[in-house]
C-alpha cells in the first residue's frame, strides 16, 4: 500500500473510531450481568465476522483477504485480546471517565516506542503534546491518591500497555496489508481466542434475547472503532494518530453523567481540557508541517 500523510483525514476517521469505542463501553456495561468478558469478546467478534465478510463481499474487497503472515495477525490480535479483556474487567470496577483516562496512557508508550519499532521520528512537538496529554490524564484519574492502585486501575493500565503494542503493530501492518485483510483477521482471531477463553470452564454462555441488541451494538461499535483507527493509522504516523483518541475522554464523561450518574468533579473537567489542548497542538503542528512541505514542492 502506498503510504500517505494526511493528518486531517486521519482526524476525521478517528471521530468514527471514538464514537465506535464509546458504543462499546455502553454496550459492555449492559452485557456485564449476562456474560463474562471472554463470552462478550466471542459474541462481539462473531457479529464482526459477519459484518466484515458481508461488506467485503458486497464491495468486492473479499479477495484482499489472504493467509499470508497469519502468525503476525495471530500475535497482533493476541496482544489486543489481552488488552480488551483487561479493559472489560476494569469497565465493571471503575468509573467510565477514569477508565478512559488511564487507557489514554497508551499514546505515551506509542510515541516513545514508535522511533524504535517503526522508524518514525519523535519530534519535539509530538513529545511535548504527549507529555501534556499524560499530565491531563493524571489530573483526571489521580491513580496515586488515597485509594492507591486498585484492581480496576491496574487492569486499565495493563489494557493501555496492550493497546500500545497493538497500535504499533497495526501501523506496521498497514505498510503491506489492506485494511480489509487486517479487519477480517482481527475479528476472526478475536472470536477464536474468545471461544477458547469462554470454554475453559466447560461451558460457553449464550446471550439471552433481551441482550441481543447490546451484542450487536458492541460488535458493530468495535468494528467501527477499529476501522476508523486502522484507516487513520494508514494516513498518518502512529505518534500523530493515537493522541487524537484523547477526545474520547470528555465524550465518555458526558455519557457517564447521562447514563450512570457518574458526575465528574472539577479535576475531570480540567484534565479533559488539558488533554484536548494537547491533542489539537499535535494536529495543528502536523497540519502546518504538511502545508509547508506541499508549498515547497509546488515551487518551481
Amino acid at each position: 500500500m502506498p503510504q500517505t500523510y494526511r493528518p486531517l483525514q486521519a482526524a476525521f476517521w478517528m471521530v468514527g473510531s471514538i464514537l465506535g469505542f464509546t458504543m462499546v463501553a455502553v454496550a459492555g456495561r449492559a452485557l456485564h450481568p449476562f456474560l463474562d468478558t471472554y463470552e462478550v469478546m466471542l459474541w462481539r467478534s462473531v457479529v464482526g465476522i459477519f459484518a466484515v465478510a458481508g461488506v467485503a463481499t458486497i464491495t468486492g474487497h473479499i479477495t484482499e483477504v489472504s493467509t499470508d503472515r497469519l502468525l503476525i495477525h495471530a500475535l497482533r490480535n493476541a496482544i489486543h485480546f489481552a488488552g480488551q479483556n483487561l479493559w472489560l474487567v476494569a469497565l465493571s470496577l471503575i468509573p467510565l471517565a477514569q477508565l478512559f483516562a488511564l487507557e489514554f496512557s497508551y499514546p505515551i508508550i506509542v510515541a516513545l516506542a514508535a522511533p524504535f519499532v517503526l522508524g518514525e521520528r519523535l519530534t519535539r512537538t509530538r513529545a511535548v503534546s504527549a507529555l501534556i496529554g499524560f499530565a491531563g490524564i493524571l489530573i483526571v484519574a489521580r491513580p496515586f491518591g488515597a485509594e492507591g492502585l486498585s484492581p480496576g486501575l491496574l487492569a486499565a493500565l495493563g489494557a493501555a500497555v496492550s493497546f500500545a503494542g497493538a497500535a504499533l503493530m497495526t501501523r506496521w501492518m498497514t505498510r503491506s496489508m489492506t485494511i480489509t485483510c487486517i479487519l477480517f483477521w482481527l475479528v476472526t482471531f478475536q472470536a477464536l481466542y474468545g471461544l477458547i477463553g469462554a470454554g475453559l470452564d466447560g461451558r460457553v454462555g449464550v446471550p439471552p434475547v433481551a441482550a441481543l441488541p447490546w451484542v450487536v451494538a458492541i460488535g458493530l461499535g468495535g468494528l467501527i472503532g477499529h476501522l476508523g483507527l486502522t484507516k487513520a493509522l494508514s494516513l498518518a504516523p502512529a505518534a500523530v494518530v493515537t493522541p487524537m483518541d484523547f477526545l474520547r475522554l470528555p465524550l465518555i464523561a458526558l455519557v457517564g453523567m447521562a447514563l450512570y450518574s457518574e458526575n465528574p468533579d472539577i479535576w475531570v473537567l480540567i484534565g479533559g481540557a488539558v488533554t484536548f489542548g494537547a491533542n489539537w497542538l499535535n494536529i495543528w503542528s502536523e497540519s502546518r508541517k504538511t502545508s509547508v512541505l506541499q508549498a515547497q514542492m509546488q515551487q518551481p
